[in-house]
């Protein structure tokens, strides 16, 4: 496994990749790595000759100071679990790498990132497809991969890379669960055994709610919103139904239509998101 930290090592290494006809693919992380980021590069490297995953804390897309303090970062923990999964190259800039000049471009998205997470974390999804945008300009991947679980995210760097123009194609990838069924976070390591206990409601709630769509949306949203916050360790921040091609919120069902439910959970200072996707609508 190579691990390079500077735009020159990049550079020389890739461009001989590229010269060899090698494709590569990237994975491009915050660190923190845990089994689903290794879904993410077993995916990578069954269509790619090269795996990179890079490792780049990225305080633009933090509208919070405290929540960028807190993030958990453990490279060399990091680099253990990318060698166990035969990566090739571990691309960890540091800031004046990935930003030599301050980042001033600001992205329209129109409404795709002024909903949930865009509502409650203004600027967020701007930093998101700064960072993205750089990772893809100095590695020139083929194929880039992302979670299922960030899906408005995921919807944001796809609609970035089509404005951009950018030759990557942006694959999606299921989410992972732990045994209880709580999706696999980086700020999972942050709860505390009583807060990990109660956070298994999300998923629970949100897998009986594919049961319920005999309800009307708002109907499923109170009944979801009002399960999870009987539990007073938890605080949902939103429930939402959304139509799975823009995540624009739905307030009735639409046969034929993808539709998904995404929720934030508060537990203490740390929050989590989720998503589900109802029967016989799936993600494209």
């Amino acid at each position: 496994m190579i691990i390079i930290r500077t735009l020159p090592e990049t550079g020389k290494i890739l461009s001989s990749l590229k010269m060899q006809g090698k494709s590569t693919g990237l994975v491009p992380t915050m660190g923190a790595l845990h089994m689903g980021h290794v879904s993410l590069l077993d995916h990578c490297r069954r269509e790619n000759d090269i795996s990179i995953v890079s490792i780049f804390v990225n305080p633009t897309q933090f509208n919070d100071p405290k929540d960028l303090k807190r993030y958990p970062r453990n490279e060399e923990k990091d680099l253990e679990i990318l060698r166990n999964a035969f990566c090739d190259i571990v691309f960890i800039p540091d800031l004046k790498t990935v930003y030599p000049e301050p980042d001033k471009r600001f992205f329209e998205f129109g409404n795709l990132d002024k909903e949930m997470e865009g509502r409650l974390r203004p600027g967020h999804f701007n930093g998101v497809a700064q960072v993205v945008s750089r990772l893809f300009q100095i590695i020139e991947p083929d194929r880039a991969y992302f979670g299922e679980k960030d899906l408005q995210q995921l919807a944001v760097i796809k609609e970035m890379t089509l404005m951009l123009g950018l030759p990557v194609k942006i694959r999606a990838c299921p989410t992972l669960r732990e045994d209880d069924g709580l999706a696999m976070s980086s700020r999972n390591v942050l709860l505390n055994a009583e807060q990990r206990k109660n956070a298994a409601l999300i998923s629970k709630t949100l897998k009986k709610a594919i049961e319920k769509t005999d309800m009307e949306v708002e109907e499923l949203k109170k009944w979801v919103t009002e399960t999870i916050n009987r539990n007073p360790g938890l605080e949902v921040e939103y429930f939402e139904v959304v139509a799975g091609n823009d995540l624009q919120p739905l307030s009735q069902w639409c046969p034929g239509r993808q539709a998904a439910g995404c929720i934030a959970v508060r537990i203490g200072e740390i929050r989590l998101i989720d998503n589900i996707f109802f029967p016989n609508f799936v993600p494209s």
